[in-house]
């Protein structure tokens, strides 16, 4: 079984803050750092190293060469990600607060020129039963999702950023949504003020055919489908950075599936997947290795 992720691939460019900047405001940080980003290169390593077979699909620039070069360290497959030349690739501006808090502004640049060219080679390499995994920082999703399904493949999307134009996607078609509550609550039609236990009950009607993983900050997480609701309360590590944490509890329960492990046990070993990497600064660096998650086999 092979696992496709088809998404962005950022330079991270972080500011460490006393708090994240006000309107007018103008303030000095007291470290800086560049480093590999990008929802999809993030998910890519975090199932590398959950241990799971995986390839990245995307369009960059040569300035992010050295995030080729690290996803090669975790043994992501590359090979099918376009580089043009020039400075080319998507930017992340982050800033990081001393309660490790990240407020971030994302330049798309390549990401968001994906051509039907481009999307048709990437999956030629992927047959039924493989999984495709997708944000929402590229472009063609809708063609990405369509084609997959044709295959037989898997569909997993995360839809963050959330947009008006989620709502365009077939995601009926999708097997698995990953959403925090704030996207959980806009994706099934609530307001930002609905209980848990409201956003759950509408996720649970508008995506009966789906799987839902609802991550709730530090309330925990919880699996919603046909086979009920299961909750997993937060594996708690102290908090040093938590960019890329949702990435890193992602790659860790799609990692633990695909191994045919108990929804109950995906839970558990995603949470402290991300429990690890929030207590670590960066992102996909600060994502731990299997032997770190998983018991020893």
């Amino acid at each position: 079984m092979k696992t496709l992720v088809y998404g962005s691939i950022n330079i991270d460019m972080t500011y460490h803050i006393d708090h994240i900047v006000r309107e007018g405001e103008t303030i000095t940080a007291s470290s800086f750092s560049m480093g590999a980003g990008g929802k999809g290169a993030n998910q890519a390593a975090a199932l590398a190293k959950a241990g799971a077979d995986v390839f990245l699909a995307g369009r960059t620039g040569s300035d992010a060469c050295f995030i080729m070069d690290k996803l090669k360290g975790f043994k992501v497959d590359t090979s099918l990600v376009k580089v043009d030349e020039g400075p080319r690739s998507g930017k992340a501006l982050i800033q990081v607060d001393k309660a490790g808090r990240n407020s971030i502004i994302v330049l798309p640049a390549a990401n968001r020129e994906q051509s039907d060219d481009d999307i048709t080679h990437a999956l030629g390499a992927f047959s039924k039963g493989d999984w495709l995994v997708l944000q929402n920082e590229v472009n063609g999703l809708a063609g990405l999702i369509s084609m997959a399904k044709a295959k037989g493949m898997h569909v997993c999307i995360n839809p963050s950023p959330l947009d008006e134009m989620i709502k365009e996607l077939p995601l009926q078609d999708c097997d698995m949504i990953f959403v925090n509550e704030e996207e959980g609550a806009m994706l099934a039609g609530k307001g930002l003020g609905a209980t848990t236990d409201e956003v759950i009950g509408a996720l649970k009607a508008e995506y009966p055919g789906q799987v839902v993983i609802l991550t709730l900050g530090k309330k925990g997480a919880c699996h919603i489908s046909r086979e009920g609701v299961f909750f997993q309360d937060i594996i708690d590590y102290p908090v040093v950075d938590t960019t890329g944490a949702g990435d890193s509890f992602l790659g860790f329960y799609l990692a633990s599936h695909q191994r045919g492990l108990a929804v109950e046990d995906c839970l558990y070993y995603a949470s402290k997947a991300s429990g690890i990497a929030v207590s670590r600064p960066g992102a996909m660096d600060a994502m731990p290795f299997r032997e770190e998650v998983f018991p020893k086999d």
